[in-house]
């Protein structure tokens, strides 16, 4: 059990205070049933009393905590402690091959014996920004296509992951026209002669953004550390073709590259 708790009554915790030291208990395993399983949380009241909180406060204390996916709500039956098992995300397997009708994400979910699928947000058109257009060759002002999708895994969502294409090769394909592409976007770019061969991946310490906390369920002002990666994908004649970017929040995900020796076969 755990004693990080205020001293004393008089002495009052900030939310931030409280969201360390409840977060602290929490994975001390104080809220948990005899046989180890997630138990529920004492009330806000409860817990700002605890605190020298008020409700209020304590109830933005247990949003923060959600937001990490450290504890769960239940409408009407307060908060419970939360056993996330974070998604082990494997860029490399955009390269296995997949069946007929299988996108990345879905065999990524079934080699992970995990459950979910794939939220679209939004299809546009769009000016390129200063990042898309750098990594895709793009002149000012020309326009890409965009897919905007969140990537949910058992009922909650693991990351957002965006792709950007010069409008100009997928104008009028599925690729663009369509909101659920079973076979995968990758091969639609295949059938438009830009099979994707190679990806640069680069991997940035990023905070996620408004817009990005309403994506993915965390609520306003709920900023978590995250990683953010840009995957610029190339074709066969070394073209930049696609640009994904992925916002993945540290607690939801971990990241797993595989990497080879690469050996030269010679004559022997």
């Amino acid at each position: 059990m755990s004693n990080n708790r205020p001293r004393n009554p008089q002495e009052k915790a900030t939310v931030d205070d409280a969201v360390i030291l409840l977060r602290e208990r929490i994975k001390a395993g104080d809220f948990r049933k005899p046989d180890g399983s997630p138990d529920k949380l004492p009330s806000a009241q409860v817990l700002g009393d605890e605190y020298g909180l008020s409700r209020q406060s304590m109830v933005r204390v247990l949003e923060k905590l959600k937001a990490e996916g450290i504890v769960r709500t239940r409408k009407g039956s307060g908060a419970w402690v939360h056993d996330w098992k974070p998604l082990l995300f494997y860029p490399q397997s955009e390269f296995r091959e997949q069946g007929p009708n299988i996108d990345v994400y879905t065999s990524l979910l079934d080699a992970a014996h995990r459950k979910g699928d794939a939220r679209m947000d939004e299809i546009t058109r769009e000016p390129a920004d200063e990042l898309v257009r750098s990594r895709l060759d793009l002149l000012d002002g020309e326009y890409v296509a965009v897919r905007r999708r969140t990537n949910m895994v058992d009922g909650a969502a693991a990351h957002t992951d965006d792709s950007y294409v010069a409008l100009r090769i997928v104008e009028r394909s599925d690729w663009v026209l369509q909101d659920n592409v079973e076979r995968g976007t990758n091969r639609v770019l295949a059938e438009l002669g830009h099979e994707i061969v190679r990806s640069i991946d680069e991997i940035h310490p990023h905070t996620t953004t408004e817009g990005e906390n309403i994506r993915l369920g965390l609520g306003a002002g709920n900023s978590v550390p995250a990683i953010k990666i840009v995957s610029t994908n190339y074709d066969a004649a070394d073209l930049p073709v696609q640009v994904t970017l992925f916002t993945l929040p540290a607690h939801r995900n971990i990241t797993v590259y595989e990497r080879f020796r690469h050996t030269e076969r010679g004559s022997e």
